[in-house]
């Protein structure tokens, strides 16, 4: 048997359950039907869960972080907060009827049904992708308890991430900058890359260098802080060659 207790449907149902919480019945009339129970059958019928429990027990995870007046499993604290925030990060802004186009996404995903999603904006089409990327997930856990690594208690966060210069957050506190690179890791062991930019900056930064790893993504997600891992960790140097394709206009007067 894997370590893993994640579901086979693991990201389609956070977004379902994400959608129930924060929506309600508006979210569920967006895909046809009257009832919850008409909704959770659904998913039943199509394959993607064996009983209707397993999508309110999804609920009932996003209840405590919605003002909605159901207290689902209140008393797992914050253990999935970092899966609510990532959802936020990427769909926060969309309405029920739109954020029913992402789960259709999900659906059309899993292989048990086709949705038609030719309709679908492209930009919610490459937030779900984005969704899916595992050191995005990651970035988002870190963001919610980087105050659990002692180093970084009383830290601001500023994020780093579209700047690409080897690292993701800057960490400052009243006495020292601290820079942060953070990797995912969805089980409970593996090996991690450091890009040659990310290596530099670890080497420039020696002790102030934050590599924290995110592992067991998939089920419990536990934060490993690594500082001045350019000494700590074995590295192997390794090289790959990429052909770049590219695309050159004609010159033109603009």
């Amino acid at each position: 048997m894997p370590a893993s207790t994640k579901h086979e449907f693991y990201d389609l149902l956070n977004l379902l359950g994400y959608g129930m919480s924060k929506f309600g019945l508006p979210f569920i009339k967006a895909f046809g039907f009257r009832t919850k129970q008409d909704f959770y059958k659904y998913f039943v019928d199509i394959g993607i869960v064996e009983t209707t429990s397993t999508v309110k027990n999804r609920q009932d995870l996003f209840d405590p972080f919605f003002a909605n007046k159901r207290k689902g499993w209140w008393q797992k604290g914050n253990t999935y907060i970092h899966r609510k925030l990532l959802i936020d990060s990427l769909f926060g802004d969309l309405d029920a009827t739109t954020f029913a186009d992402v789960v259709r996404l999900a659906l059309t995903d899993t292989g048990k049904i086709k949705v038609g999603t030719e309709t679908i904006r492209p930009v919610i089409k490459s937030r779900f992708r984005q969704m899916q990327l595992t050191g995005v997930e990651a970035e988002y856990f870190f963001k919610a308890h980087y105050s659990d690594i002692s180093q970084f208690k009383n830290a601001s966060l500023e994020d780093a991430r579209l700047f690409g210069d080897g690292y993701d957050f800057q960490m400052a506190t009243t006495t020292t900058v601290y820079l942060a690179e953070i990797k995912g890791v969805r089980q409970c062991s593996g090996g991690i890359r450091l890009t040659e930019k990310e290596f530099l900056k670890a080497e420039e930064y020696s002790i102030n260098y934050g590599l924290v790893v995110v592992s067991n993504l998939d089920d419990q997600p536990k934060m490993t802080s690594i500082f001045n891992p350019i000494n700590e960790l074995k590295l192997t140097k390794e090289t790959s060659s990429q052909i770049q394709v590219f695309y050159r206009s004609e010159s033109l007067s603009w």
